[in-house]
């Protein structure tokens, strides 16, 4: 099982969030890679500075027979696509496509970590994936999603909104 986080928080010169996170999956799909589950829309606020705009998130389950090293070079130019600018850490994006599990895999590398290092931290991350996939168990803390989701804090816990989307994006 491969999982992967899709976030946008600025527009793109093409579209809004919304589209940017349906593009994505668009793009994705162009590069011989199945989305075998998709969750619902997820709005928080940035991190960590607040004030920058809200971010809407999805988690997506995915099969393909690429190495996670490659998927990274994909993500990277779908990124690029939809116009991300890679400047400071957690600055506004259109597009941030994360590589969060990859078949249980660990791995860290100077390119890459895998499972992403912060992701039993984030909500954004957490909430998506326990909605495609609730019986997912962190491959290096050995725990399950419910587990680490009662980790967080209260705010964290309670800073989440499931969008009611009436737009399609898969």
């Amino acid at each position: 099982m491969i999982l992967l986080n899709i976030g946008s928080n600025l527009d793109s010169t093409k579209g809004d969030r919304f589209f940017n996170l349906k593009k994505s999956l668009d793009l994705i799909k162009l590069q011989n890679i199945k989305i075998v589950k998709k969750s619902s829309i997820y709005e928080t606020p940035s991190y960590p500075n607040e004030k920058n705009p809200k971010f809407l998130n999805i988690g997506i389950e995915i099969e393909c027979s690429y190495t996670p090293e490659y998927l990274i070079k994909i993500f990277n130019k779908i990124e690029k696509k939809l116009q991300r600018n890679r400047g400071a850490r957690n600055q506004p994006r259109t597009c941030d496509i994360d590589l969060i599990d990859y078949d249980g895999k660990i791995l860290n590398s100077k390119r890459l970590t895998i499972p992403h290092p912060k992701a039993h931290l984030r909500n954004f991350v957490l909430f998506p994936i326990k909605e495609i996939s609730s019986k997912w168990i962190h491959p290096t803390l050995k725990v399950k999603i419910d587990f680490l989701i009662k980790k967080l804090s209260f705010k964290l816990r309670n800073d989440i909104t499931k969008i009611k989307e009436h737009v399609r994006i898969y």
